[in-house]
């Protein structure tokens, strides 16, 4: 029986260990954590035959001992560094180490593929790709970065029609064979390069996964994958779609499949597609999201109808722009998938203000000049909570912008905002972090379910 060695026993790892023990491997799993939550997982996969080491991280000693053990493959989870000294010794030593996206690709591969990557809006688009599919009666998970795991849909009886996949850069990097029917790059700014090291390391591996698809569809409003179009870099193609919410003069190329809006409609250049108006999300980012979600639709071959019919009961996703309650005519509005400058300038700029802002958390590397302008123009006050709220606050001090509190926690951000908010007659209230989240919590969702169960228990 060949032996297969699962790193991560998050949602992908366990999926994963599950996936490759029906298809006859000796599987073992090990994570560096040892929480009671892991314990009981350990307790639920060793009933199920599958061995679970906690308390162990992936060294290169380890990786020699699992090589005399004649461990033929490593599956590695999604937030598992590629370039991780133990991983770097397994290639050396010819030891099979792929993704936990890779192995679900493997399994997946007969049927179409739709693999949605950027820096943001990947998530919005990924959410309305899947549901105009599903509308039109089809089997369209959504998975990867979004949703379930990629090996829980391999391990799923019924195969999907389409596979919906929104693909980080992490698992692009660790997934090399993904070669999606129809790829979206949504976006493009600097993220992750803590990671990555280089923005040129960063765009190679999204890019990767564009130049391996058959179908390419790009915004055209981004200024960075606008300047790839123009050169005809690698990867863009000369059938590539474009996209753009600025009318049909600023798309790149003649592709028929191109969509963009024009008085007032979502359109290619010989279609009238549905009225924007049918879109209840706030915010030319949405607008941009749907256009992407509408030209992989109808490079799939969707009717207009059931696109229209989508879009129109489409209300958006979770921990995005999201509206929580309206409370003494404040209304409170979870971003918390905003993790870096980009997303978080884009939410504060789509909502109505002036806003009061809840930000921080784990900062990241990346350009906030952006992001501090957003702030001086519609934020009444800035409450910061995390490791990062020190460095912000001088930060926003140096702009000249004053209404800085530091609350660190997430408690004392709501009972505050809620109070400045009422006191100087503030519409909004955002939760919009412009940061991860493993400082206070294990990932953006549960930071945001956070803030929604503080909103939802302030007094009447």
């Amino acid at each position: 029986m060949p032996k297969a060695y699962v790193i991560g026993l998050g949602k992908s790892g366990l999926a994963a260990a599950r996936l490759l023990k029906r298809e006859g491997w000796q599987v073992a799993v090990s994570d560096s954590g040892s929480s009671d939550g892991l314990q009981q997982q350990q307790q639920v996969l060793t009933a199920e035959g599958i061995t679970v080491q906690l308390g162990e991280s992936l060294t290169p000693a380890r990786v020699e001992v699992l090589h005399t053990e004649s461990v033929q493959r490593l599956v590695v989870s999604p937030g598992v560094p590629w370039d991780l000294l133990g991983l770097i010794r397994a290639r050396e030593l010819g030891i099979e180490t792929i993704g936990e996206t890779e192995l679900a690709w493997q399994h997946l591969k007969p049927c179409p593929w739709i693999g949605i990557t950027g820096t943001n809006g990947k998530t919005t688009t990924t959410a309305l790709i899947a549901a105009i599919f599903q509308t039109a009666g089809l089997a369209a998970p959504a998975f990867g970065n979004i949703g379930l795991a990629a090996c829980e849909v391999a391990l799923s009886d019924k195969k999907p029609d389409w596979a919906i996949a929104e693909l980080s850069s992490y698992q692009i990097e660790s997934s090399p064979s993904i070669a999606p029917r129809i790829g979206v790059w949504t976006t493009f700014t600097p993220d992750h390069l803590s990671r990555h090291k280089t923005l040129e390391r960063y765009c190679a591996i999204k890019a990767q996964l564009l130049n391996q698809s058959h179908h390419q569809v790009f915004n055209g409003d981004d200024p960075y994958l606008r300047n790839l179009g123009k050169q005809a870099s690698y990867p863009v193609r000369e059938t590539a779609c474009w996209t753009s919410v600025n009318s049909k003069a600023a798309l790149i190329g003649n592709s028929p499949h191109s969509v963009y809006i024009e008085d007032a409609w979502v359109r290619t250049a010989t279609e009238l597609i549905l009225p924007i108006s049918l879109l209840r999300m706030p915010g030319a980012h949405n607008r941009q999201n749907l256009l992407m979600a509408v030209a992989a639709a109808k490079l799939a071959g969707i009717d207009k109808s059931a696109i229209a019919h989508a879009i129109a009961n489409f209300s958006g996703v979770p921990h995005r722009l999201e509206h929580i309650r309206t409370w003494h005519g404040i209304d409170f509005i979870n971003d918390s998938k905003a993790t870096n400058y980009d997303a978080a300038e884009v939410g504060l700029s789509a909502v109505k203000h002036p806003t009061i802002l809840i930000a921080g958390g784990e900062a990241k590397q990346g350009d906030d000049a952006a992001w501090i302008a957003a702030i001086q123009a519609n934020a009444t006050a800035v409450l910061l909570i995390g490791n990062a709220a020190p460095d912000f606050a001088e930060r926003l001090q140096q702009a000249n912008y004053s209404s800085v509190e530091i609350v660190e926690t997430m408690e004392r951000a709501v009972e505050r905002s809620a109070a400045l908010a009422k006191q100087h007659q503030t519409p909004v209230v955002l939760l919009s972090p412009a940061c991860a989240s493993f400082d206070q919590y294990p990932n953006f969702e549960q930071r945001g379910e956070h803030f929604r169960q503080l909103c939802h228990a302030l007094p009447e």
